[in-house]
């Protein structure tokens, strides 16, 4: 089946919820309004379309191959990102100081999530490449930026992320890569690193790796990790590629997913040492590194949105075709299409609703995001900034697990041929499973929501936000139709649960804190939930007086449905969520360890 991005939801989203006119308010993104943000979906759209999607139940049936060292990507692939970067969408969202196209965020997230639906194995290369953008543009110093960013930005080169090694999951403390200091001011780094996305390949001319690693002496623990930049080739004084540097790798991993993208070990200073540059400053490697982290996973957490997308798209035309039993109802004279049936019908809701409201919520905060960044008021900025962080673990968290829940639905809306791999929907859950994982676990993302997006502030950031929800309540009330009263009386549920999870996370982290850590997924769900309700409670605001105006009625009136679908049965959630947070912890806890 072929994809179909949804730029009109795209659209709707960045015009109406993401206020695309006020972002092109600020400094530096004069030109990029609705008319910019249009023309550069409509394009991206016909990229992905014409030319990721079809290569990718290809990637997954003839993945990338592992040969004496050397990495061949799946059939097409080099082809594919050759396009992908002549035509600049590497740079997208990068400075224009390094040849990108300093579009914001919230155009570019929308770009991201058709990428990712299209060709998630594809789509990989160039967010790792984002990630090590956004770290040498953060703490690189302008020797190290003038070498390399340009080529990364513009796709010529790609870039990984190596934090993890044998020993070393997600406890980077114990990150036993070694960097030793040379005379002429670089370093001889070695190690073993593992899960590295795209690490090798033969798509591009050189591959950076944003490297963590310890340097001799250095203090034990999370306090004593540096980054260092250790390219696959060496760069001359002139910019041309020089010697092949000591970094190798020696296995790519077989995988449940996301076939097509290899997953290298990188052995590095196997033969002398590997070349390596400091990023920054000794010891402060991790802070640089969350940079790439929290970069990567609103990134991931798009992924996930594109995934659900992908999958329900495939849903919906199966329902559309497939002939099975008369409608329960007697609609129709004999069997018809299942999409007739109320369970089929449910299922796709579900599928919808989940999807259309992540994404929706990944656009507001992509536009909170530009806010932190070019806003001329400084307290706007911070207050944007928080609002930022405090959604990153959501849409990592939620968007993700619910991807796993939209993907299992579409191989259940294909019954039994779901479950065959020619389908084709078996792949899109397969692929989904990783994003859960990846970048940070479910539970580290919870455990970041609950430690410095709650506790920290002692919830002040989060009910401050539940009060921006409580005004949409108020709003739903005035606008005097069923659905958004009904919406309201969701919303309003939902909240109140929130705002009780709240004040016990800030109440007892620190006095119970296993108590409260055994909640913190079932936390970050029940806030994931909320927030992406709330931009679909939003959204109806916006589709009411548009249908009052007569403004695509037909889309216009699917999208207050979908609000009242989400509400009525996912919203509806929050306040269990709630009681086993609030009230279930000792059940969690207090088994002894000997009987499980």
């Amino acid at each position: 089946m072929s994809y179909i991005a949804p730029v009109k939801d795209m659209l709707f989203n960045i015009e109406h919820l993401a206020g695309i006119d006020q972002i092109a308010q600020l400094p530096g993104m004069e030109d990029a309004g609705l008319e910019t943000a249009q023309a550069v979906l409509e394009e991206a759209a016909k990229f992905c379309e014409g030319v990721l999607a079809p290569l990718n139940w290809e990637g997954d049936k003839n993945p990338s191959t592992w040969k004496d060292g050397v990495v061949t990507a799946a059939p097409g692939f080099k082809e594919a990102f050759r396009q992908y970067t002549e035509a600049g969408w590497q740079g997208l969202q990068h400075p224009t100081d390094f040849g990108g196209q300093g579009l914001p965020k919230t155009i570019g997230s929308a770009v991201g999530e058709m990428q990712n639906a299209a060709n998630l194995s594809f789509a990989l290369c160039p967010l790792l490449t984002d990630g090590a953008i956004e770290a040498l543009l953060t703490a690189g110093s302008p020797e190290l930026n003038a070498i390399y960013l340009e080529k990364l930005v513009s796709g010529e080169w790609t870039g990984t992320m190596n934090l993890t090694e044998p020993q070393a999951g997600s406890d980077l403390a114990a990150v036993r890569t070694r960097a030793e200091p040379q005379a002429d001011g670089s370093y001889k780094v070695a190690g073993t690193k593992i899960y590295i996305t795209w690490g090798e390949h033969d798509m591009a001319d050189n591959i950076i790796h944003l490297v963590l690693a310890r340097v001799t002496g250095a203090p034990e623990g999370v306090k004593g990790i540096s980054l260092f930049v250790v390219p696959k080739f060496l760069v001359n004084a002139d910019g041309s590629l020089g010697a092949r540097n000591d970094v190798h790798c020696v296995s790519i991993e077989h995988k449940m997913g996301i076939k097509a993208s290899p997953t290298a070990v990188l052995q590095f200073g196997d033969h002398g040492g590997a070349v390596g540059y400091l990023v920054g400053q000794e010891n402060r490697g991790l802070e640089y590194m969350f940079i790439m982290m929290n970069a990567a996973r609103y990134g991931v957490g798009v992924q996930g949105i594109a995934i659900a997308d992908r999958a329900y798209q495939k849903a919906v035309q199966f329902a559309r075709e497939r002939i099975q039993s008369r409608p329960v109802d007697g609609s129709l004279p004999a069997a018809g299409p299942i999409i007739h049936h109320p369970d089929v019908k449910r299922m796709l809701m579900t599928m919808r609703a989940y999807t259309e409201g992540c994404r929706a919520l990944s656009s507001v905060a992509a536009a909170a995001y530009d806010a932190a960044h070019h806003h001329e008021d400084a307290e706007t900025r911070r207050q944007n900034q928080a609002f930022y962080e405090f959604m990153v673990p959501l849409i990592k968290g939620y968007s993700t697990e619910m991807s796993l829940e939209v993907t299992s639905l579409g191989v259940q809306v294909h019954g039994g041929m779901g479950f065959i791999e020619e389908t084709g929907c078996a792949q899109y859950y397969r692929d989904a499973k990783i994003l859960t994982i990846y970048e940070g676990t479910t539970a580290i993302q919870a455990n970041d929501l609950v430690g410095r997006k709650t506790a920290r502030d002692g919830g002040q950031t989060a009910k401050g936000i539940a009060a921006q929800i409580e005004a949409t309540e108020f709003e739903l009330q005035q606008s005097g139709s069923d659905d958004a009263e009904a919406v309201a009386k969701r919303l309003k549920a939902a909240r109140l649960a929130f705002l009780d999870v709240v004040t016990f996370v800030a109440a007892n982290t620190r006095t119970q804190p296993n108590d409260v850590f055994a909640g913190s997924v079932p936390y970050l769900m029940l806030a994931g939930n909320l927030m992406a309700g709330w931009q679909l409670a939003r959204a109806l605001l916006v589709a009411q007086v548009q249908l009052a105006k007569g403004q695509d009625a037909a889309f216009m009136q699917a999208k207050i449905i979908t609000a009242r679908f989400y509400a009525d049965h996912l919203l509806t959630k929050a306040p269990g969520l709630r009681d086993s947070i609030v009230e279930g912890a000792a059940c969690v806890t207090e088994l002894a360890l000997d009987a499980f």
